[in-house]
Parts: structure tokens; C-alpha cells; sequence
């Protein structure tokens, strides 16, 4: 990976976060649309296209810039000094701005106002947790399919992420510049601006605690 220019590993990270945001955001808004009140169902068409744009996104950038696409991911792969942190930083900045992309991209084909606040809230110490489990989940589903099954990697993450919409309490946000995003569409998938921080902070704690539990379990022998 090294060898592809740093440009063009930003810009994989930025579309392929935009697209992300897009789907989580759009795929809310017509799900919920189309539900007829029925929370459920809703979030069942929020779940499924989230998983699987995580399938492609990965396969079609995986091979430019590791298909990060998640600011916790990036603090782990830093952690195991398997990216620099000045371009961890740089990655970091291209999926927050992708993510604001995507989430505004959603608005505009669903004709929502383009620039919005949230107002669900999403909080407490139990939404917090579930954020740390699902995090470290995440990264750990990534450690294992790189140690075990690189190839399975696109697939395993979507369908953890498909699985943990549904046991986690706070449907598996599990990414910073997914929930900053988030914090700027009052609609379905959205989340209040003063509960952000702290899902952040569960997210990154997720994704360290998962650095070390993945350097010990999947240590070579």
C-alpha cells in the first residue's frame, strides 16, 4: 500500500467514508419513510445497506488505502505503528470531511434542509458501553480477518456491523467521524450534538482496549 501515492489514499478514504454516510443517512430517511411508524422495520432498512455498503467500499478501496473509512480504526492500526501518525491524522481529516459529504448528500436527494441538528438523544451509561463493545468488536473482526482470513475482511466487517445494529444498545455507531456526521441530520439515524462526545470517547476506548486484547490473541507464536 505504500507504494500508492498519499493523494489517492485521502481520496479513497474520503469517497469511500462519504458513501458510507450516504447510505447510513438516506437508507434512515427512506426506511423510516416507508415504515409507517413501524421502528423496526425502519431500522431493519437502515441495517442491511449499511452492511452491505460496507462489503463493497471495502473491496473496491481496501487495496488503496486499507478501506479505514473510521477514525478508531486509524488510532488502531496507529497504536500497532502500522500507519504514522501524521498520516493517520491526514486520514482522520479526509473521513470527518467525507462523512459531513456523504451525510449532506443524503439530504440532498431526500430533499431534507441541507444543514441540520439533531435533536435525538442518544446517552447514558449503557449507550456508552454498548459503544465500547461494539468498537472493540469491530476492530477485533478486523485483527482476526487480517491475521486469519484477509480476503473474508469486507465481508466480516459487514456483516458484524449488519449483527450489531441489533445487540448493541446504541445500534453499533462505532465510528467518530460516522457519529460526528450524524450529529448534523435530525433525521432518523441522527444523534444530539452534546451526546457525541462521549460515544467518541467509547468508540476510541472500544478500539484500544481491542489493540491489546488483539496483540495478545492473535500474537504469532
Amino acid at each position: 500500500m505504500n507504494e500508492i501515492d498519499l493523494s489517492r489514499r485521502l481520496g479513497a478514504e474520503f469517497i469511500g467514508t462519504a458513501f458510507l454516510l450516504a447510505t447510513v443517512v438516506g437508507s434512515g430517511i427512506m426506511g423510516e419513510r416507508l415504515a409507517g411508524g413501524n421502528v423496526a422495520i425502519a431500522l431493519l432498512g437502515n441495517t442491511i445497506p449499511t452492511g452491505a455498503i460496507l462489503v463493497v467500499l471495502i473491496m473496491i478501496f481496501g487495496p488503496l488505502s486499507g478501506a479505514h473509512f473510521n477514525p478508531a480504526v486509524t488510532v488502531a492500526f496507529a497504536a500497532r505503528r502500522e500507519i504514522s501518525v501524521r498520516i493517520g491524522g491526514l486520514y482522520i481529516l479526509a473521513q470527518v470531511a467525507g462523512g459531513i459529504a456523504g451525510m449532506l448528500a443524503a439530504h440532498l436527494m431526500f430533499e431534507e434542509t441541507l444543514f441540520q441538528v439533531s435533536e435525538t438523544a442518544r446517552t447514558g451509561p449503557a449507550q456508552w458501553f454498548a459503544e465500547v463493545v461494539a468498537t472493540f468488536g469491530l476492530v477485533t473482526v478486523i485483527f482476526g480477518s487480517i491475521k486469519w482470513r484477509v480476503e473474508a475482511a469486507p465481508y466480516m466487517v459487514g456483516l458484524y456491523i449488519t449483527a450489531a445494529y441489533w445487540f448493541t444498545a446504541s445500534t453499533s455507531f462505532a465510528n467518530p467521524a460516522v457519529t460526528f456526521a450524524r450529529s448534523f441530520t435530525n433525521t432518523f439515524s441522527g444523534i444530539d450534538p452534546a451526546h457525541m462526545p462521549a460515544f467518541v470517547i467509547a468508540q476510541i476506548a472500544g478500539a484500544l482496549i481491542a489493540v491489546t486484547v488483539g496483540g495478545w490473541l492473535f500474537a504469532r507464536a
